[in-house]
């Protein structure tokens, strides 16, 4: 990572129609510190389908190389040959000129067949399987309801054929605290799994707890990892009720305690190779966000990587940003990393209050909110 005090002329990143409150940037004052970056991918994506597809796709495709796209659509994907039509829709859906990669996953049911998992990995589009507890999240009812008993053959034939498990890691169990549901999963279900198949990669997404830190770095370098996203770097439990109600905070797994964001934090900004990026974006409608029963789920595409600079920065650890944005993915995964750079330069900016289709409106994470790190095309 290169570190300068010169910003040169860059051509800056262009959203869709947007909704400002005042300026949408401050005006260039002179010499500001930049970062080039190798070109990051995101290794936790929702780009949905349909109109709300084509909407946020060129977000992504503006910052990331590449993106692990999550499978949980209506009706979920979970063939190869689905995965490939799914693919396809998306490349249409980026700018024409975009190097965007979508890295395809299956979703895991209780019927998925070892042979799709010998046909996903000889397509090279699908890099993944997604493990979702049945309930646990957006379009989850598909899922897994019990992984022992119904899928030990599948993760057998992922071993042989070095297909990751990507683990939304949550029990269901109603009877469950909300704010336990991580922890329980891991003593119960996810220990147990990589105890009985140890060359079993795994990665836990969007990690939210100390206990998930903790397990993480527990495990074998290159067989288990995580993901984190901006917001639970970012945002303690609190912030789902200051000034009242805030359903643009609201994701799955829910926010936790201050305690656990450090931890994370603390972990993230490390050096270890174990963590890497995963914003786990997930866009809604703002009406179906400011509802009785409002969708889980913090649209941060746009403005990831300007929150993750915030992170590093706050903790005086830039030095290992490009690490965690750019290397430790691709080495986990066994897959190049990108050659390509993108800048980020320390200008104060402020995110849009939101960003308007036809279909209606999305509001992104910190609406309103002034950033100081603004992403920038090499």
């Amino acid at each position: 990572m290169i570190l300068t005090t010169l910003v040169l002329p860059t051509k800056a990143l262009k959203f869709s129609s947007v909704k400002f409150e005042g300026a949408t940037k401050s005006k260039y004052r002179g010499p500001k510190m930049e970062l080039t970056l190798t070109q990051p991918d995101d290794w936790h994506l929702h780009l949905r389908d349909g109109d709300l597809l084509k909407g946020v796709a060129p977000h992504s495709a503006n910052h990331f190389g590449r993106a692990i796209v999550m499978p949980n659509l209506k009706p979920p994907i979970t063939t190869t040959a689905a995965a490939i039509a799914y693919r396809d829709s998306i490349l249409k859906a980026v700018p024409a000129d975009s190097n965007f990669t979508p890295l395809m996953t299956l979703y895991l049911t209780d019927t998925t067949k070892p042979e799709e998992i010998k046909l996903a990995r000889q397509s090279g589009v699908v890099f993944a399987v997604k493990l979702y507890p049945a309930g646990a999240t957006t379009n989850s009812q598909d899922g897994v309801t019990d992984l022992f008993g119904n899928c030990l053959p599948v993760l057998e034939e992922m071993v042989e054929q070095n297909m990751p498990l990507l683990v939304h890691g949550e029990v269901t169990d109603p009877d469950i605290d909300v704010f336990d549901r991580e922890k329980v999963f891991i003593d119960t279900i996810l220990q147990p799994l990589i105890q009985r198949l140890p060359r079993l990669k795994v990665v836990m997404e969007h990690i939210t707890t100390m206990d998930a830190v903790r397990f993480v770095e527990s495990g074998k370098e290159g067989y288990l990892a995580a993901t984190v996203t901006p917001q639970h770097l970012l945002l303690s439990r609190n912030a789902l009720f200051q000034g009242g109600l805030q359903p643009h905070n609201y994701c799955l797994p829910v926010l936790k305690r201050d305690i656990h964001r450090q931890a994370i934090v603390s972990a993230v900004t490390s050096g270890s190779k174990k963590f890497f990026l995963g914003t786990d974006s997930a866009p809604h409608e703002r009406r179906k966000k400011e509802c009785p029963c409002g969708c889980a789920g913090i649209y941060s595409a746009p403005i990831a990587l300007s929150l993750y600079a915030k992170v590093f920065d706050e903790a005086g650890a830039l030095d290992k940003l490009e690490a965690f944005t750019s290397f430790n993915g691709p080495d986990f995964y066994g897959l190049p990393r990108n050659t390509t750079k993108i800048k980020l330069k320390k200008d104060s900016w402020k995110v849009p209050l939101s960003f308007s289709f036809p279909f209606g409106d999305i509001v992104p994470m910190f609406a309103g909110e002034t950033l100081e790190w603004q992403p920038c095309l090499s």
